[in-house]
């Protein structure tokens, strides 16, 4: 569910000259509450919220809900005192997962195989090899549009453009269940009549920033000095990206595999706490989670990130970048600790009964956490990732000779014969005990 600001003024006849326009940005409309309409008819016509629970997020809501106020990453307790009449349900990502993928292989590749999976309800497609057939990329759209429509109940809004920072752009302000062609000659007056958010990547606090230094529209990016941008941004080359970008230009190629960048594991907890017991329990189960899905696909990462909810539903993440690759929960957890004391500005260790890394379980947070969470990323192929042991690797394998290598090796072993547990006998068969 799209939450980038929209203009009315940019929905309109921007002109017919497609030469050059061979970028499709294809975005559903209100994907998950579409999908459970198709399938419950019955629902037609109502208020649809994806996300239950007093504890939930709304994940996605109809256009009739939006009317009421509900966007999604709203609090569903929220949601519910704006539309009292809302029909809610649960999030069922295997159903939204299998029709997202038989609409891109069913519909967008009967067109090309130059597609960019995006996320599960967008992708971009470039279709400079399929126009000899087909013509014009409009024409591709609205046979895309159609498709979908006539045989998945859903409506997908799709963006033209020569590349994709404005055929997205175009998507979103086509939306709902349209299509707007921007000729190339017109990116440029397309991206400057928009608020700053319009840009995809511009968010809260970098508008705030460019708020400061006068610059409250994208019109007012493209007139900045590159130099005073910098020094806006704090960062040259954020600058140099948003002084091309209010120009309409983008050089990102059309990517037609893009390889997984991350893994990740959060849980919302039943009331917000402050046990520091709860936190790192959950904590715990998310790194076991991630090693195990890390494992299953065969790769190893570097960095390590911890995520926190807060009850006023901010949130607050803290990275570091481990010394060598890793796969397991034992490598993961320690360092989720330490961020996580990192983060919320605790120091030294508390008396009591400890947990990871000297952590107290009897330790009070500062803060009322709603939501914990882990990912990995900087992803590698494990079969070609080589692990350097630390000379603690090798003195613990010299005292513990015949156990089996390095500690970091027994302890994959170990967690590998859980994986193998787990398959045979169901994934709560057996637990990580760290």
């Amino acid at each position: 569910m799209s939450t980038a600001p929209r203009l009315a003024a940019a929905k309109r006849d921007w002109g017919h000259d497609e030469t050059g326009c061979t970028v499709l940005h294809i975005d559903m409309d209100a994907f998950y509450a579409s999908l459970e309409v198709a399938r419950h008819p019955e629902l037609k016509g109502k208020p649809v919220i994806i996300g239950t629970g007093a504890r939930s997020v709304v994940s996605a809501a109809s256009y009739e809900a939006r009317r009421y106020g509900v966007n999604s990453a709203m609090a569903s307790a929220r949601a519910r005192q704006l539309c009292p009449n809302g029909v809610f349900l649960p999030v069922d990502m295997r159903y939204y997962r299998e029709q997202s993928h038989r609409i891109f292989t069913e519909v967008f590749e009967r067109v090309t195989d130059r597609i960019e999976k995006v996320s599960v309800d967008e992708g971009y497609m470039d279709v400079s090899a399929a126009l000899t057939q087909w013509h014009s990329p409009s024409a591709i759209g609205a046979w895309i549009r159609g498709e979908v429509a006539r045989r998945f109940h859903v409506t997908c809004s799709v963006g033209v453009a020569g590349n994709k920072l404005v055929a997205k752009m175009a998507s979103t302000n086509a939306k709902p269940d349209g299509m707007l062609v921007i000729p190339l000659a017109r990116h440029a007056e397309f991206v400057q009549m928009m608020p700053l958010r319009g840009i995809p990547g511009i968010g809260p606090a970098l508008e705030k920033r460019l708020n400061g230094w006068g610059i409250n529209s994208v019109a007012d990016l493209a007139a900045t000095d590159e130099t005073a941008l910098a020094r806006a941004c704090g960062s040259a080359t954020l600058a140099h990206g948003l002084w091309l970008a209010a120009r309409g230009v983008d050089d990102r190629p059309v990517t037609p595999y893009t390889p997984e960048k991350s893994v990740g594991a959060e849980r919302t907890f039943s009331e917000d706490t402050r046990s520091m017991r709860k936190v790192h329990d959950l904590l715990r189960w998310a790194c076991d989670d991630v090693a195990r899905t890390l494992r299953g696909k065969g790769f190893m990462a570097r960095t390590l990130t911890v995520k926190l909810r807060f009850a006023d539903l901010s949130y607050q993440t803290r990275a570091c970048t481990l010394e060598k690759p890793f796969d397991t929960a034992s490598a993961m957890l320690p360092e989720a600790m330490r961020l996580l004391r990192a983060m919320l500005g605790m120091t030294g260790t508390a008396d009591g009964t400890r947990g990871t890394v000297g952590t107290s379980y009897d330790e009070t947070l500062p803060k009322l956490v709603r939501l914990a969470g882990v990912s990995a990323s900087g992803l590698t192929e494990a079969d070609k990732t080589v692990v350097q042991p630390s000379l603690d690797d090798l003195l613990d394998e010299h005292a513990h000779e015949g156990a089996g290598g390095t500690k970091p090796a027994r302890m994959s072993q170990a967690e590998q014969a859980l994986d193998a547990v787990r398959r045979k006998f169901g994934s709560k068969a057996a637990s990580l005990g760290l």
